[in-house]
């Protein structure tokens, strides 16, 4: 089981860590409940990043909101409302198991993903078996051209996985 990351190792005050420790065990939970771990990591990742923002957003508005909006946009980036989609919710019952008005959501996430600009398929969140998938994951600049770093020679992909710029998804 992954471990979701805590905001306590974040430079925030302590009023952002508390809240965004409160909004990472609600998302863990809810994903573990309804979804998977993988979910609950990314979300984590995602209240992670926001406590950090200067000033972080987390310190307003309703804590419920904030799950509900998290758990939006990394549905969002990985498709979960597509019924092709393994987990997969409709957009309604996200609404009702959160408690959150659908415009709320929708107004929540779009803020979220605008002041981080994330985009669908937002290769940092992700679902490893959406990345493997997610050509934006595997484009890289080399001398000013974009590549797909899978048509690279191997020892040069393995240089770019120790380096953190692709991800080793196991091939």
């Amino acid at each position: 089981m992954t471990r979701p990351a805590s905001s306590r190792q974040l430079p925030a005050p302590s009023s952002v860590r508390n809240r965004a420790d409160e909004i990472i065990a609600l998302t863990t939970s809810f994903c573990a409940e309804h979804l998977d771990d993988e979910y609950g990591a990314l979300c984590a990742k995602l209240v992670s990043r926001l406590a950090r923002k200067r000033p972080s957003p987390l310190g307003s508005g309703q804590v419920r909101v904030w799950v509900g909006g998290v758990l939006y946009v990394i549905g969002q980036v990985n498709f979960l409302f597509d019924p092709g989609q393994h987990p997969h919710m409709k957009f309604d019952e996200l609404s009702r198991l959160t408690g959150v008005s659908k415009s709320a959501l929708a107004a929540k996430a779009r803020l979220i993903m605008n002041l981080l600009r994330i985009t669908p398929l937002e290769p940092e969140y992700c679902r490893r078996e959406m990345l493997a998938q997610n050509p934006l994951a595997w484009m890289i600049g080399v001398n000013g051209i974009v590549v797909d770093a899978r048509t690279l020679p191997v020892e040069v992909q393995a240089e770019l996985v120790r380096r953190g710029i692709i991800l080793d998804l196991g091939r």
